[in-house]
């Protein structure tokens, strides 16, 4: 039988300990999202993988925001996040700033989430609308596309659902 642990038991860093710690080169953009819920998400999960900052671009709702911190949980004083007007322009700072680019989203000679093979290199994720996904002039200004395979009669998951996953993927490979 296993004991849940209790908060005080988890170790888990300060907000100063956390904005010092070293953080993974992995940049999440976020394509005109609109649930403030899933941008809350979002937040969340880059504080758990520790990734080095979220790019919030076009409609993307940004903190402060009571929507977003009923799911972020603070992790908008934690994360690193700034606002783009466009997604193309975030993605043309990041590429002056030499990450790689990659669309999450379901395209021709796409790569599978678990095929895809990274270094340590720097790399930027970005994440599409919950309708439309990732909009295909941004797709073209990425270097590849990841997809997460489905087996399922849907053919789409929530973004919060893809970013965990992704996510979960990209750290453990680079354990």
């Amino acid at each position: 039988m296993s004991r849940k642990l209790k908060n005080e038991e988890l170790s888990r860093l300060s907000v100063d300990e956390f904005k010092r710690a070293e953080k993974q080169p992995v940049v999440v953009v976020l394509d005109n999202v609109r649930s403030l819920h899933n941008v809350g998400s979002a937040f969340r999960t880059a504080d758990a993988f520790r990734i080095e900052e979220l790019m919030l671009c076009g409609v993307t709702g940004t903190p402060p925001n009571k929507e977003i911190e009923k799911t972020a949980l603070g992790a908008t004083s934690t994360v690193k996040w700034t606002h783009f007007k466009t997604t193309a322009g975030a993605l043309e700072h990041l590429k002056q700033a030499g990450y790689a680019l990659f669309a999450v989203e379901q395209a021709e000679n796409s790569i599978a989430l678990n095929d895809f093979e990274q270094s340590d290199k720097k790399i930027a994720l970005v994440f599409g609308n919950e309708v439309y996904g990732v909009e295909q002039e941004v797709v073209n200004a990425c270097e590849g596309v990841i997809e997460i395979p489905q087996s399922g009669t849907k053919h789409s998951l929530n973004i919060a659902v893809s970013v965990g996953i992704v996510l979960w993927e990209i750290s453990r490979a680079r354990v």
